[in-house]
């Protein structure tokens, strides 16, 4: 978008749609033992942000973007959110030139790595959910998710973040690339400490 009124968000959108879809297959004849919540859980864990902008750094994608001058001078070329919806538009661009079955192998192929260690543990619930289904079920309200601190470069960020849970305050600290990956690092150590 900071490149102005023609950009790929429109294939973005359609890439994100077609990367759920090719994963949801995938997943669905993987596991057939799995109950519709599970098959979700995994799908979601494959076609999260962080995976997809693992899986643009693996295609070198950022090397290719064409970004505003703003955006380039904040160091958008690395930040792991344009990557990823970078591998959503590049996704919907295969699809809409290549066809259907083209798009299908290029996901496939992106993925052989995850798909290579893919196991029915993805079907957990992530510890954000386990939180909160457990701090509700004893009347101990809403998880509190606050971030402490970001640091690091523009490209880089680490988000340093505190989860609170209960009267007696029972806290996890966490941190990540994102902020939603330091609040699952800090439920997963209140998890932890219950």
């Amino acid at each position: 978008r900071s490149v102005g009124s023609k950009n790929n968000e429109r294939l973005e959108f359609l890439g994100d749609s077609l990367i759920n879809y090719v994963i949801a297959e995938v997943v669905f004849h993987r596991f057939p033992l799995l109950n519709e919540g599970e098959l979700s859980r995994v799908r979601s864990n494959l076609v999260r942000s962080e995976t997809l902008a693992d899986l643009g750094m693996d295609l070198d994608i950022s090397e290719h973007l064409i970004l505003g001058i703003g955006e380039r001078k904040s160091g958008g070329r690395h930040r792991r959110s344009v990557i990823a919806d970078s591998v959503e538009a590049l996704a919907g661009a295969i699809l809409l030139d290549g066809g259907f079955e083209e798009a299908r192998k290029a996901i496939l192929s992106w993925y052989s790595k995850q798909f290579a260690q893919l196991s029915e543990d993805l079907a957990q619930k992530d510890p954000k959910t386990q939180i909160q289904e457990y701090a509700q079920a004893r009347g101990l309200g809403l998880p509190i998710y606050e971030v402490d601190s970001i640091e690091g470069e523009p490209h880089e960020l680490q988000y340093f973040v505190t989860c609170r849970i209960g009267t007696d305050i029972t806290v996890g600290r966490g941190s990540g690339s994102s902020r939603q990956a330091a609040e699952q690092q800090a439920a997963a150590r209140v998890l932890a400490d219950l």
